[in-house]
């Protein structure tokens, strides 16, 4: 069951929003605003031709305040829909206080419910001295305990601030087929991965045609995706930069996530029928 809802989970956040682009050393990305307090993003998850699950991504109304620096809260739930509730339900919701500025973690929060599995995890990072400090709650009391320390990457960022990221990266500066070398940090460990960028592409949703920016993470071998080139991702072509679509290849079937609705965008979506 728990493969079933990593299936869930590595799909839905498209696999490559959770890292720092590197590319070389070098940041490339737009100090544009794409983000908007209030704003809500709504997604499908399928595997095959049912959809087994949704998910929704907000910005708090509000801005907050974690080391002393202005952040966007955010939040990303996901829940098993029908038959798949079955196999495991799940009911997830994944949060980090991000830097308006730089789009880094400050402070990120997963409240985790799997099936029978619990995990109510917090994390707070020092970006001075590269360090992520990781509690985990007691699943009687609910307290937290320990922190234990874990160095990181340089501006470490989260899974939802490198979804936000990700929409400001300036791919006018990208020629098809650059390469991107990207990390990040997730639970204990470091990652390190590459991105193709293969230019735009008008894809096709239920909402309606698309114009997207295409990605192609270089799988690793695992035991889940079908080839290095088995996860694509789509993020809109605009002023926005969201994510539309995820596609991917796996031994099991084929799964994704798709947009399904959204409010409070910073710019108009270019969506034509």
């Amino acid at each position: 069951m728990r493969f079933f809802v990593w299936t869930l989970v590595v799909v839905a956040l498209g696999l490559l929003f959770g890292f720092n682009s590197l590319d070389g050393g070098n940041r490339i990305y737009s100090r544009k605003s794409t983000i908007s307090t209030g704003e809500r993003l709504d997604y499908r998850m399928y595997m095959g031709f049912f959809t087994v699950a949704k998910g929704t991504t907000t910005v708090d109304k509000s801005y907050h305040a974690k080391n002393a620096k202005g952040c966007y809260k955010v939040d990303a739930y996901m829940e098993t829909l029908g038959i798949a509730t079955w196999i495991s339900k799940v009911n997830d919701n994944w949060g980090a206080y991000i830097d308006t500025a730089e789009l880094v973690t400050h402070e990120s929060y997963r409240n985790i419910k799997e099936g029978s599995y619990r995990l109510n995890e917090l994390i707070k990072y020092d970006h001075e001295k590269d360090i992520a400090a990781v509690q985990v709650a007691d699943k009687k009391t609910g307290a937290f305990g320990e922190p234990k320390v874990y160095s990181t990457p340089d501006q470490v960022r989260d899974v939802v601030a490198g979804f936000m990221y990700l929409r400001v990266i300036d791919f006018a500066k990208y020629k098809v087929k650059d390469t991107i070398t990207v990390s990040g940090f997730f639970e204990d460990k470091a990652y390190q991965f590459k991105i193709i960028y293969f230019g735009k592409e008008t894809i096709k949703t239920e909402m309606g045609k698309i114009p997207c920016y295409k990605l192609v993470p270089i799988m690793p071998d695992n035991q889940l995706f079908r080839g290095e080139n088995s996860v694509t991702a789509w993020i809109s072509a605009d002023g926005n930069q969201i994510p539309i679509k995820v596609d991917a290849k796996m031994f099991i079937g084929h799964a994704g996530t798709e947009l399904v609705g959204f409010r409070g965008l910073k710019n108009q979506l270019k969506v034509t029928r």
